[in-house]
């Protein structure tokens, strides 16, 4: 048995996973009769306990956002129409120049508090969240490049004349911000920001009682009152314990299946599962900011050490094969020529350049990765390990519970923990820069540390383009073949997210980014 067969078969080694037939449907049933009980969620991921939405990057959180919130668009981001919105708190997005855009705003919504929905508040939002210190910006690098202003009090003009970028990138930024009152951004982010969340979304938070986010119906919402009393919104960090209480009734959708749990539940009349490419992507980051991977040579070694299709075997029906640093469903998407694929002469090769060769000289390397949130990161960060030890990267694979992972999650001064960190990122906008800019560019570093003025300009021509498709042609043709040949993390998949979810659960949309729309939703 040759070494590729053995790392395969280990990784599979009883999974039991078989052919399958899914409903990738997005919406799940047809309407039914309304529902007396909350709708049972539980997620994968804990929450931080800090409610204001600038202040995180948490998947969890943002799912109980997308019950709570509202948004100007959303957006649906189907594989075959990337740069589709559906409006919501917005009636029209009109680009009135190239450094102008117009926002039509829908009047009669309420906040949850009581207070009218208006132009102030989004003007109020996008001058919060483009603050350099919050965690989730409007836009990475955007604080003082744009002005909003308020011709009256349905309309919102941005201009980014001053920033020198095109006004068309808010038309993805739609999508992305949870809109906040201005009431709330008054008493800054201890104020109750931190504390509540207030949105004009179906359902109202109510309170935190342990792991349990208590949300109830909101008899304003301006389509109508939801059908379903509530929702409540659990983290339950097992698996195996997640998928038992959907079987037994406990829980009505579960997020994050295992491959071997889309087996089982595919048997289960009373089961549906959804499946849908997401908009995230899985990484393993280098930590660019400390050696050896402050040397791009030893970087693009790592990557061609590493064979992504027997990650895909592990992965099953849970990723999907991509070859960018963003998903397919991300504005200006392309299968990059140069993208680094299993190579091991290539590997060893670009060490011995590097002056580490056959890996002699590499310090101790630590790799971490998490279990119990993202599917089979155990599993496929052995076969990771077992490849790059072949070719002479002395690495030892570090499993932590999601929590002490999440600790350790970011670069720091001198350079993060570890020297590698498995982690996904998504974010609910077609909008490519919230992974790139976010990531790559050395005024907004989070998990990497890179600094390369090189992939700065690139970063910066691609966004100062003067419409949409001159900014496709700047990513595919400049930015992310640099980024491919200087590999500051190595995009391993696209993320499938599996639910499950009952039967009788009907209405419910779920997204791409596995937010979920449950104002429609019924359960008999």
């Amino acid at each position: 048995m040759d070494r590729r067969t053995f790392l395969r078969n280990s990784a599979m080694a009883g999974l039991g996973v078989g052919a399958v037939q899914l409903n990738t449907s997005l919406l799940v049933g047809p309407a039914m009769a309304q529902a007396s009980r909350p709708l049972v969620f539980l997620s994968a991921e804990n929450i931080t306990g800090n409610w204001d939405p600038m202040a995180h990057t948490t998947l969890s959180q943002f799912n109980i956002e997308g019950f709570v919130m509202g948004f100007l668009t959303r957006a649906p981001m189907m594989p075959e129409n990337p740069d589709e919105v559906v409006y919501e708190l917005a009636t029209e997005l009109n680009l009135l120049d190239a450094t102008h855009l117009e926002i039509k705003l829908r009047e009669g919504v309420t906040f949850h508090d009581g207070e009218p929905f208006s132009a102030k508040d989004v003007k109020a939002t996008f001058e919060y969240g483009a603050q350099p210190e919050r965690a989730r910006q409007v836009y990475p690098g955007f604080a003082d490049t744009f002005e909003v202003t308020t011709p009256d009090d349905y309309t919102v003009i941005v201009d980014t004349t001053k920033g020198g970028y095109g006004a068309a990138m808010f038309i993805f930024l739609a999508s992305y911000l949870p809109i906040l009152s201005t009431k709330d951004i008054a008493g800054g982010p201890q104020g109750v920001l931190n504390q509540r969340l207030n949105g004009t979304g179906p359902f109202k938070f109510v309170e935190q009682r342990g792991n349990d986010t208590v949300m109830e119906a909101f008899p304003d919402y301006f389509r109508g009152a939801p059908q379903i009393p509530g929702v409540t919104f659990s983290y339950v960090g097992d698996a195996t314990t997640r998928m038992l209480s959907l079987m037994n009734g406990q829980a009505d959708v579960i997020e994050r299946l295992e491959p071997e749990q889309v087996d089982t539940l595919s048997k289960q009349d009373d089961i549906v599962l959804n499946r849908a490419v997401s908009v995230e992507n899985k990484y393993l980051w280098f930590r660019c900011s400390k050696p050896p991977f402050d040397n791009p040579l030893v970087r693009k070694a790592a990557a061609h050490a590493i064979d992504r299709s027997l990650i895909l075997e592990i992965m099953g029906t849970a990723g999907e094969p991509s070859s960018n640093f963003v998903s397919p469903i991300k504005f200006g998407y392309a299968d990059l020529d140069n993208y680094p694929e299993y190579d091991p002469e290539e590997c060893q090769r670009l060490l011995a350049e590097a002056g580490y060769p056959g890996g002699d000289g590499l310090p101790d390397l630590e790799y971490i990765t998490s279990t119990g949130f993202y599917p089979k990161t155990k599993e496929y960060g052995e076969v990771i390990t077992a490849l790059l030890q072949e070719q002479g990267f002395p690495v030892t694979l570090n499993v932590m519970e999601t929590a002490a992972w999440n600790e350790r999650l970011y670069d720091r001064p001198g350079g993060g923990p570890g020297h590698m960190i498995d982690c996904g990122w998504t974010s609910a906008s077609p909008e490519p820069d919230l992974v790139l800019r976010t990531h790559f560019h050395s005024t907004s570093k989070r998990i990497c540390g890179i600094e390369d003025a090189e992939i700065d300009a690139a970063l910066d021509e691609e966004r100062d383009a003067p419409d949409l498709e001159a900014r496709r042609e700047s990513l595919q043709t400049n930015l992310m073949p640099m980024l491919a040949d200087k590999v500051p993390a190595y995009s391993l998949f696209t993320s499938v997210l599996m639910h499950g979810v009952r039967a009788d659960v009907q209405d419910l949309f779920i997204y791409p980014d596995g937010t979920a729309d449950a104002s429609r939703t019924t359960m008999s």
